[in-house]
């Protein structure tokens, strides 16, 4: 009896003096906010909780979006015996042991053990297999927790006799509600851009946010205890001053950027690439309206400059925030300093407005589809001169219809690469 109140007193005050984090994990599904594709009533890993039917699994995701929360609602739910253990301090050892024991308990008690591992990728590879036969024959269920690619980092047999649940990120919408929660347990109040400055900054960790939202409540209760969270304490707890950046800013500092690389001023352009970053910008947004600059502002004149834009697209989906800033860097530098031509972009809207205003001629016979049976009986492809057969690589035939024919779209100008495509044009004008 002692002791157990003992214990009880013990894990009061220790819940008392944890990290806000802690204090505020949830104690049910309906508690967690976000990862909606998986929680949400219905879906997948909500029903094998409350069933407890849950499987081997692998919660492969960010920091602060969840997975040891999971593990412990995952705790309350079984009946099986819960075990934790982290791999960074565990060892095959640890792992027989654990082993034994689920055997015996499934001897004697008929129990089944469910073994949370956390930081899965921290075990090598003979920590692994010695899990594998006890994950094999279901004396043991997984559940691996782990920040990096499991297919990486986790053996082949393991993984394919788990199931694997991504969690994402956090949105800013989730972290704010999450913020707002603890602001109510603490019996605190803030306001609300220092809720916006904490949850942006956080880039979807909820342990992050508590974190920051933590020291910021304890610098408003140095003012005295009616203290409310100010900006200036979030941007004191995350030493990251907030940057006002709503509706109108978005439009307005995008519009600055683009006007920049448009200008070929690669220190502005930089300039407002690092105030979207910083203000926690989407990555995405910006490189797509880069990759539309690349074709719209320097088109011909730089080919290469849409290879480079597309490239630093695609590093921010591979490789993600904040290593891809570089990547973002690099394109706009290249797209400010590259030599600028619009010519092909009005090219596609003077052919826009002809399709527009003039008839839509048929396709001259001789371009038509000639590859079906019985075309050529149709006159499909007849007289048609393969650029190919000819010396030059090109012949000179129309290929527009008569209410189009000699119209001009597209002029190079003479910028960067534009030039010689002007030259080549111009000969092919003459011969």
């Amino acid at each position: 009896m002692t002791d157990d109140l003992f214990g009880a007193a013990l894990q009061d005050r220790l819940k008392k003096q944890a990290p806000l984090a802690a204090r505020m994990r949830p104690e049910t599904l309906d508690e967690v906010v976000g990862q909606e594709k998986l929680l949400a009533p219905g879906k997948p890993l909500r029903s094998l909780i409350e069933a407890d039917r849950l499987s081997s699994v692998i919660l492969w995701g960010p920091p602060g979006t969840g997975k040891t929360t999971l593990a412990m609602l995952i705790a309350k739910a079984t009946s099986k015996e819960f075990v934790t253990m982290s791999a960074v301090t565990a060892g095959v050892k640890d792992v027989r042991e654990a082993t034994a024991q689920a055997r015996q308990r499934l001897a004697q008690y008929g129990q089944g053990t469910i073994l949370f591992l956390d930081e899965v990728h921290r075990f090598n590879k003979a920590q692994q297999d010695a899990l594998l036969p006890s994950v094999e024959e279901g004396l043991i269920t997984l559940i691996g927790a782990t920040t990096e690619n499991p297919y990486f980092e986790v053996n082949a047999p393991l993984m394919s006799r788990s199931t694997l649940f991504r969690l994402e990120p956090l949105a800013t919408e989730a972290l704010r509600a999450l913020l707002e929660r603890a602001l109510e347990h603490e019996g605190h109040a803030a306001e609300q851009d220092a809720l916006t400055h904490i949850a942006d900054k956080a880039e979807g960790d909820a342990r992050s946010a508590y974190n920051a939202l933590e020291v910021a409540m304890a610098l408003a209760d140095q003012r005295g205890q009616e203290g409310k969270v100010t900006v200036a304490d979030a941007e004191a707890a995350l030493d990251a001053r907030a940057l006002r950046y709503e509706r109108d800013e978005h439009y307005d500092i995008i519009s600055a950027f683009i006007k920049s690389m448009r200008g070929s001023d690669p220190d502005a352009a930089l300039y407002w690439l690092a105030r979207m970053l910083e203000a926690g910008e989407d990555a995405r947004y910006i490189a797509r309206r880069m990759v539309v600059l690349a074709s719209e502002d320097v088109g011909m004149a730089d080919p290469m400059a849409l290879v480079v834009a597309d490239a630093a697209a695609r590093a921010v989906e591979f490789v993600g925030l904040p290593e891809a800033q570089l990547n973002l860097a690099h394109a706009v530098v290249h797209l400010a300093t590259a030599p600028k031509s619009n010519r092909a972009y009005l090219a596609l809207r003077r052919a826009q407005q002809d399709v527009k205003d003039r008839p839509a001629g048929q396709v001259p016979k001789h371009l038509r589809d000639a590859s079906y049976y019985a075309a050529r009986k149709l006159g499909h492809g007849e007289a048609y001169d393969y650029p190919h057969d000819d010396p030059r690589g090109w012949v000179p035939q129309s290929y527009r219809p008569p209410a189009v024919e000699g119209r001009t779209y597209y002029e190079p100008s003479e910028h960067g690469a534009e030039r010689e495509v002007a030259e080549r044009m111009k000969e092919r004008k003459q011969q």
